[in-house]
């Protein structure tokens, strides 16, 4: 009885395989971990969908593998039933070829003439997968004027891609000569071998998901930053004065949820921030709900898991719900649903240490709020110098959206929010 790869996710139907759990002649339990595969941002554990001896194992680290690819092969003791789920999947094996097919598509796009590219109906009846026609609807793409890659015609995200990048540079070309040369110089090999001694790290899937994703977002975002400091004395006093009660809950309480707390009110005020720009449809979008994203530093890269209804939550969640979702992302168990649907984006540097930085928005949101490293520092208050924690602010947003002044409105209440914390907030 073969072990297929079981549906991912809403959106996923593929990762990279970076841990297998079993060996050949094994004895293994249905549900048992087999292997781990990693998907964007996150790192699943794969369970068998059947019981017995391993015979076969189809797949090794690195391999990047499909919904319905066979993952290894058992005999004795397996079941129907559980089989039936990967079953299901069998009919998209074509899917396989998806990945070694990118490089080459994209190279023929480069050199597809233009004029065939952008308005042209070239199958009346597309055929793709659910999750990528809902992507087309959401970006208003019309499926019919692209050629789809794989079997039968059927349409691929590399298919989309390519059709996007030529549309671009459609919309390119008239400002420019029609011979002229592509913005980025294609990239250059160096070997650097020659100069001295080096050491050569595979570039993981993890990374270049956070390389496209900036990428994404320095070139579409008119980014500016507004910098302050915040006032934390009074936040310091409150988690001293309050953290043996949240430690005998097991919780250690950290600046962080008072920062959520924080934010998520001055966000109420200011619900332009609380957003995100459709430009198809040529609205911003209000959200109603406030779920922000930790960037959270892991050994292998920044991960951003999203607390949700964070104005809705005591402390004591926001406090362990966080300590949580951080463990989860630095041993990278953390799953892409976790790290979805967030509206606004904390960066807390504050535990490494730096001042002001300008950090990069996270879209499809419209802010970003990086934290430095808080220090005692002489301030004048009522007349009287005194010392006082502050924390270096930055605030990046989307000038298409927001306005220099509500920038400024924002930033102002938010150090007010810092400064008269509620304590009732705080109490268990």
């Amino acid at each position: 009885m073969d072990v297929k790869l079981p549906k991912l996710g809403e959106g996923a139907d593929n990762g990279v395989v970076v841990g297998i759990f079993v060996k050949v002649g094994e004895t293994i339990a249905s549900g048992q971990a087999v292997m781990e595969l990693e998907n964007e941002k996150a790192v699943a554990s794969i369970p068998a969908t059947a019981a017995g001896v391993v015979e076969n194992i189809f797949v090794k680290v690195g391999d990047r593998i499909t919904v319905g690819a066979k993952i290894l092969s058992v005999a004795g003791g397996g079941s129907a039933a559980p089989a039936a789920a990967p079953a299901a999947s069998a009919p998209k094996p074509a899917a396989k070829k998806a990945a070694p097919k990118a490089a080459p598509v994209v190279a023929e796009a480069d050199e597809e003439p233009l004029e065939t590219s952008a308005d042209e109906i070239v199958n009346e009846n597309p055929v793709a997968s659910p999750s990528i026609r809902r992507a087309a609807k959401e970006f208003g793409i019309d499926l019919r004027k692209i050629s789809g890659s794989e079997s039968g015609g059927r349409i691929i995200a590399t298919d989309v891609q390519n059709y996007l990048q030529r549309l671009l540079r459609a919309a390119a070309r008239p400002a420019t000569a029609s011979s002229a040369a592509p913005a980025k110089p294609a990239p250059v090999q160096i070997d650097f071998s020659q100069f001295g001694p080096i050491l050569k790290k595979p570039i993981t899937p993890l990374r270049k998901v956070i390389s496209r994703r900036m990428s994404e977002s320095w070139n579409a975002v008119v980014r500016v930053t507004q910098f302050d400091d915040l006032d934390f004395t009074k936040l310091g006093e409150l988690r001293k004065k309050f953290g043996a009660a949240y430690e005998a809950k097991g919780i250690k309480l950290t600046l962080t949820p008072f920062v959520l707390k924080a934010v998520a009110a001055t966000l109420k005020a200011h619900p332009i921030f609380n957003s995100s720009l459709d430009e198809v449809a040529s609205e911003i979008i209000l959200k109603e709900y406030i779920h922000l994203g930790i960037a959270v530093d892991t050994e292998q890269g920044l991960m951003v898991p999203v607390i949700r209804d964070v104005d809705k939550k005591s402390m004591l969640e926001l406090a362990k719900e966080l300590e949580m979702l951080a463990a989860k992302a630095r041993d990278r168990k953390i799953t892409a649903d976790e790290m979805k649907g967030g509206t606004f984006t904390i960066s807390n540097q504050g535990a490494i240490g730096g001042g002001h930085f300008t950090p990069i928005v996270n879209l499809p949101e419209v802010a970003i709020l990086g934290l430095g490293r808080g220090a005692l520092k002489p301030v004048v208050r009522d007349g009287k110098i005194e010392a006082r924690l502050l924390t270096p602010m930055a605030l990046s947003y989307d000038h298409r959206v927001i306005d220099g002044g509500s920038a400024a409105r924002f930033t102002v209440d938010l150090v007010k929010a810092f400064e008269n914390f509620d304590e009732a907030l705080v109490k268990i």
